[in-house]
């Protein structure tokens, strides 16, 4: 065994490796190597070069830069692209690849009211010392195009956007945003009416007739971006309001954990909702995961259906249903506690609860006192809570509506499952055939009739579509015996012809909830003047920078508090919050919007700041964003949306950062500023690296880096611990820093290894035992080229044999492929049987025509170490732009074969013979081999079997 002392002094060790890494990554960063020129502007060719034709923009999804830092799971995704990347680069492709910090956020600030250190100060701790990690990776990303969202040359554009958006409005017959100046004359001439609620208010539907403030809400009531009264998640632990999509099924914060209340407020709001069809109809345009898609597709919650109405006594009770073929079998309606008409139907209704199933009450004696008890109850629960709460509860209203198709008189109950914020907020219960209405009938003691034939609805509802019975009136509509298909259609038809309903369609997708009441995220560029009308500010104020604020805790943080109103930091800025502007008529003051945009505002559109990110006066060229992202029916296909080219990151990210982006870049798209119908035409979803993690008998994580296995059990401090496994990470105390294995191996081997793991989609396990496996690959590599005791070359110019070609091609064929498609566990494989191949026939030294496609072969996975083995081997230009190996077809298939000869069905000894052999001559070699002679000498071959390239059987007796 070869002690420290004794090693080569020019084996490649961890020490050799590092310093290796350190020069090659000085020579790209002092050389800009990954430089991606750009068509026009700061970033182009300054002689004019033409750009290539075949180009690529490959992207990670951004990171948020954690104090924590980096661990070996978070390089997954990017040493990936970037061996994506290197491999283009390497077919002469012009590849922009680079990586920015998605840095406004919750953590930062959540130490900034901690500690009273400026947001800044942490988030650029942080952001050094992922650079500082990331750098030890060797990544090719071109540096120039670096961004983080909170740089003020940023978020001056991500404001002008939200400008964008906002002085923008949905044209429904064009199914495109337009412009909010375009809105007004077709206000003025009637074209589009004044919406029904503000001609109420007003008492007027004559838009001209309306004064400055009035037109104002009108026009507002049409703007994509809009202030909204509505029912919100407030979060008083966070001191905000969150998306639907940031609350946890308990009612939690996804980030912090924190209790979420319902309340009512007045916040920003964008109207995703107008985009709900293309947004799921371009779904089809795009390269994306079946998985990725259909999830989006739920979220949007497309449903064909009809609205149906329910009279109460007078008052209109309107439920959607997708099944109204269902309607004879609707025994009671349920409103969402929060609906309109609830109180209005508790005060006209029966008033008590005498002679009344028990189960209906909620243990109270009147109407009135049970909705009041019940709202109270299920105040602080979440929409998503409550959707997928298991046990069904609700109260009896003390009205009853009139079913339209039979004239029977329902109950009408209010629960919480019912949600204002999905269809009307009412629906028509039909538990023979709805699981959560036949579990709610259950409870409730309520009748469950069968109007559609296929299961037995005393065990459970039957959700098929079956065909249609019991269901016929005697005022002409009778279903009986019909599909699903045709018994909805003669059902809406019959309903319309009623008045009674009508065909429509409905979306679970509610509006974006854009504004948080926080100090660290993008200011608005909105000020309100004295009757407090919102004013969008012109480009030339932007950006409207944050201003200085000696305390960054809300004004109500009591996380317990439901009632605890949100007042932002900003507030306490009162120098900034009023100011004096002259928006075009003189001098005046105005307030200042105290909320900030959401942390999702930022990398909504970042992929097109990288494209032209010094571009000081717009936010990315027409020129740049066609060449990098524009549609490319050539390559793609007639349908192709334009995008980024290869778009890397989590599945987690699926219905949030996914479709806000979408939404924002169709907006981009409507108002002529991209030419790309999408952002990301490709996605892939990486899979999480894991790791053991371990508890001790209160179920605490301990770090795993301190247990000890002793005789197959596990002990930390000397006391036996629990191990399970999981996505490593901060919380399970498992994770392993990268600095850690750059430190022990080298940048190269960790690369590998991760590349090795298993398939890039998949999550796989990780063990830092079995990182030598990779390091002893690179070794090897290393062998074939440098003398480890003298450090010089050792390459011979001796030709290839048969046997090395033939390796060499199917190697150099494989590999192309994989790297295509992005299967490098699979080309990792392939280039260790090629290493083990010439380490084999070459102990002392391989051919430079074996060694050179090697290096190259290699160069994307492990870029340091094919970069000094290039240099060494004679070559003075960087390896990153060779032209990738290529192969020949004739060295992908053998000219002979070796087949086993079986005689009555056992081995006795194999043949080599001509691929295209003739069966006879196969027949003759088989028999002529001296092992399987001596097992026919004297016996009848009664039969002679040959499967080609397989095996060769003689029956003999």
């Amino acid at each position: 065994m070869t002690t420290p002392s004794e090693t080569p002094a020019h084996r490649y060790t961890a020490e050799l490796a590092g310093g290796i890494e350190r020069t090659w990554q000085n020579h790209w960063r002092e050389h800009g190597t990954f430089n991606a020129p750009n068509p026009v502007g700061d970033l182009a060719p300054a002689d004019g070069t033409e750009l290539p034709e075949d180009k690529l923009f490959v992207q990670d999804m951004f990171p948020f830069p954690s104090g924590a830092g980096l661990h070996v799971g978070h390089p997954l995704g990017y040493i990936a692209t970037d061996v994506y990347g290197r491999y283009n680069r390497m077919l002469g492709k012009n590849v922009l690849h680079t990586l920015g910090y998605d840095a406004f956020g919750l953590p930062a600030e959540q130490y900034a009211i901690q500690t009273g250190t400026h947001p800044r100060i942490k988030t650029q701790e942080s952001i050094d010392n992922m650079e500082r990690q990331l750098g030890r990776l060797g990544l090719g990303h071109d540096r120039r195009r670096v961004i983080a969202t909170t740089d003020t040359d940023y978020y001056r554009w991500t404001q002008w956007i939200f400008l964008q958006i906002f002085n923008s409005f949905f044209d429904p017959a064009r199914r495109k945003a337009r412009p909010i100046a375009e809105l007004t004359p077709l206000l003025e001439s009637g074209e589009l009416p004044v919406p029904a609620e503000l001609s109420e208010k007003f008492g007027t539907t004559d838009f001209t007739t309306l004064d400055r403030v009035q037109r104002a809400e009108v026009v507002d009531a049409y703007r994509l971006v809009y202030r909204s009264n509505s029912t919100v998640n407030w979060c008083p632990g966070l001191g905000t309001v969150l998306a639907n999509e940031e609350v946890t099924a308990d009612g939690k914060s996804e980030r912090g954990n924190f209790p979420v209340f319902r309340k009512n407020l007045s916040q920003w709001m964008m109207r995703i909702t107008a985009y709900s069809d293309r947004l799921i109809d371009d779904l089809d345009l795009l390269d994306w995961p079946e998985k990725v898609k259909s999830m989006q597709r739920n979220w949007i919650g497309r449903s064909r259906g009809a609205e149906v109405t329910f009279d109460a006594d007078g008052h209109a009770i309107d439920v959607f249903t997708t099944r109204p073929d269902t309607l004879f079998g609707a025994t009671y309606v349920v409103l969402a506690p929060e609906h309109e008409l609830v109180d209005v139907l508790v005060a006209e209704g029966t008033g008590s609860y005498e002679g009344i199933d028990a189960r209906w009450t909620y243990g109270q004696s009147s109407p009135a006192e049970a909705v009041a008890t019940y709202r109270s109850d299920i105040a602080a629960k979440s929409d998503l809570e409550r959707q997928e709460n298991k046990e069904k509860t609700g109260v009896f209203t003390g009205a009853y509506a009139t079913n339209p198709v039979n004239g029977s008189q329902v109950p009408v109950f209010i629960a919480d499952y019912v949600l204002t914020g999905y269809g009307t907020g009412a629906i028509m219960a039909v538990p023979g055939h709805d699981d959560r209405d036949h579990e709610f009938a259950t409870v409730f003691g309520l009748p469950v009739l069968e109007v559609v034939s296929g299961g037995d609805i005393t065990e459970a509802a039957f959700t098929g579509e079956g065909t249609a019975v019991n269901s016929a009136n005697d005022d002409g509509l009778d279903i009986n015996g019909l599909g699903l298909a045709d018994a909805k259609a003669t059902t809406i038809a019959w309903l319309e012809k009623q008045g009674t309903g009508r065909g429509t369609i409905q979306y679970k997708l509610r509006d974006w909830l854009f504004a948080r009441q926080r100090y660290w995220g993008e200011p608005f560029p909105v000020v309100y003047d004295a009757d407090g009308v919102a004013h969008a500010l012109p480009e030339s104020m932007l950006p409207v920078e944050l201003p200085e604020v000696d305390d960054y805790r809300p004004v109500s943080f009591d996380p317990e508090d439901a009632d605890s109103e949100p007042q932002p930091p900003l507030a306490k800025a009162g120098d900034w919050v009023e100011v004096e502007l002259d928006l075009g008529d003189g001098p005046k003051t105005y307030t200042r919007d105290t909320n900030v945009m959401p942390q999702w505002a930022g990398s909504s559109w970042y992929q097109l700041r990288y494209i032209d990110p010094t571009n000081s006066g717009a936010f990315c060229a027409p020129e740049n964003e066609a060449y990098w992202t524009g549609p490319r029916p050539a390559d793609h296909g007639a349908d192709d949306p334009g995008g980024v080219d290869l778009y890397v990151g989590g599945v987690e990210h699926a219905v949030l950062h996914l479709l806000y982006s979408r939404f924002w870049h169709k907006v981009l798209f409507d108002l002529g500023h991209v030419s790309s119908l999408e952002p990301y035409r490709h996605l892939f979803n990486q899979g999480y690296i894991q790791a053991y993690a371990f508890t001790d008998d209160r179920g605490v994580y301990v770090p795993a880096a301190e247990v000890e296995e002793v005789d197959g059990e596990f002990f930390h401090d000397g006391r036996r611990v629990n191990r399970e496994y999981g996505k490593m990470g901060k919380s399970l105390k498992n994770s392993v820093s990268p600095d850690e294995i750059c430190d022990n191996y080298g940048a190269d081997t960790l690369r590998v290894y991760e590349m090795a793991m298993g398939p890039l989609d998949a999550s796989r396990p990780w063990a830092t035992k079995d990182v030598i496996g990779a390091h002893r690959f690179l070794q090897r590599l290393w062998r074939l080229a440098i003398d480890e005791n003298t450090g010089e070359v050792v390459v011979t110019d001796a030709e290839l044999s048969d046997d090395d070609n033939r390796a060499l091609h199917r190697t150099v064929a494989g590999v192309r492929e994989d790297y295509s498609e992005l299967r490098d566990n699979t080309v990792v494989a392939k280039l260790i049987e090629y290493v083990n191949h010439l380490t084999k026939a070459y102990p002392s030294g391989a051919p430079r025509a074996a060694v050179e496609p090697l290096t190259q072969m290699v160069a994307p996975i492990a870029p340091h170490i094919a970069e000094e083995l290039w240099r060494r081997l004679g070559h003075t230009e960087t390896i990153t732009y060779t032209a990738f190996p290529t192969f020949e077809e004739k060295w992908l298939t053998d000219d002979s074969v070796e087949l086993p000869v079986q005689v009555n069905g056992k081995v006795r000894g194999r043949v080599t013979v001509a691929v295209d052999a003739a069966k006879e001559d196969v027949i003759a070699a088989a028999k002529a081999e001296s092992n399987v002679a001596g097992h026919i000498d004297g016996k009848t071959v009664v039969k002679e079997i040959v499967v080609p390239g397989r095996l060769v059987n003689l029956v003999v007796k």
